[in-house]
């Protein structure tokens, strides 16, 4: 009979590409440990992002590269997922108490679904088994209140930092819920920028995973203040198909290139509509933007999104689609991003060095 090696097992899982880190879990540091037992063989895999509802799906890939080795009579997979790989220093100016890891949400003009897509990113890392907070630092037009179906004022037990309101697993802050919903934000840039400060820090953001926080579209008062006051782990740029919004999120982009932000990748927002009459299939606002940018500046193109009325339906009655429908195509398609998203995150320079254990391999 065919004894079984340990470099086997290891070449059998560098076959294997995870679809959310885009490589082999060897190449990423995720094997913690590999044991041999005549023909059983024991893998231990450590992921760098949330995997609670992927947990099946990676367990039968990785298992059938696994049986497929000559001598093989069973395998025992453990799998686990690794939320932050880094804990944050508290001694650092630029950390927000109580956040591992700052994610901004972006685009370089409005109307393209990056509050929509935000939230929705939010509630699957939520679903995967994160703690996440949501920042709504769209100071002028905030609208996470309503998305998130959440109304009144937070509280305060010290009278210095600002409870988050909950709900659907989420901590939330937004300017919303400190004004009338239809009160307009007549404030200059310094006032608004020291608004956005006193959200992020003044909130007692309880054990927060990852922090989404849903940027107001441009490249103006409010990034730079993030980009430079707030360890920001890594940034995603939504756009939609169209040259103009395309071109809008190329500015978006090098800005954060430019302040030193990782750019975790492009999501690509109504990217074509589907008709819920007759199916046919339309690229209203273009075909491939999402891809052509991801691939001129080197990014990845982490998902893309149909235009779709449940979309916005199920976001204005406060019921996001992530949600409303958690086992639908849509719910799937914003779990696959956030996973993406997360598994880009663990794979960055800041995170990466050390965060993983060195391989063990035992013959029992």
């Amino acid at each position: 009979m065919t004894e079984v090696s340990s470099a086997a097992v290891e070449s059998a899982l560098a076959a294997y590409q995870d679809p959310y880190l885009g490589r082999d879990p060897v190449s990423a540091g995720c094997v913690e440990s590999i044991a041999l037992d005549g023909g059983k063989v024991a893998v231990s895999l450590r992921f760098g992002y949330p995997i609670k509802r992927a947990q099946a799906e990676i367990r039968e890939a990785v298992g059938r590269h696994l049986a497929a080795l000559p001598g093989v009579t069973a395998v025992e997979l453990r799998l686990s997922g690794r939320i932050a790989a880094v804990e944050p220093d508290p001694s650092d100016p630029t950390v927000v108490a109580g956040v591992r890891n700052v994610i901004a949400v972006s685009s370089g003009k409005g109307g393209v679904g990056k509050s929509t897509t935000a939230v929705n990113l939010a509630l699957a890392l939520s679903d995967e088994g994160a703690r996440v907070g949501v920042l709504d630092a769209d100071i002028y037009g905030p609208s996470l209140p309503r998305m998130l179906g959440l109304s009144g004022r937070p509280r305060s037990y010290d009278g210095k930092r600002f409870q988050p309101l909950m709900n659907y697993g989420l901590q939330a802050m937004s300017a919303g819920f400190l004004i009338d919903e239809e009160e307009p934000m007549i404030w200059r840039g310094s006032m608004v920028t020291q608004a956005l400060e006193q959200l992020m820090r003044e909130t007692d953001w309880h054990d927060v995973d990852y922090l989404i926080v849903d940027m107001p579209p441009g490249t103006g008062d409010i990034q730079l203040t993030l980009a430079q006051k707030i360890k920001v782990a890594g940034a995603v740029v939504v756009t939609t198909p169209q040259d103009i919004a395309l071109l809008d999120a190329t500015r978006g982009l090098k800005m954060f290139e430019k302040v030193g932000v990782p750019v975790l990748g492009v999501i690509e927002n109504m990217a074509m509509h589907l008709c819920s009459q007759c199916g046919h299939e339309e690229h209203v606002f273009g075909d491939g933007g999402g891809q052509r940018m991801a691939e001129k500046y080197g990014l990845d193109l982490l998902g893309s999104l149909p235009l779709d009325i449940r979309i916005r339906e199920q976001a204005d009655t406060g019921m996001p689609t992530v949600v409303a429908d958690p086992d639908g195509a849509l719910a799937a398609s914003y779990r696959q991003i956030a996973r993406k998203m997360m598994a880009r995150l663990s794979l960055s320079a800041k995170k990466s060095a050390g965060a993983f254990p060195k391989i063990t391999i035992a013959n029992t």
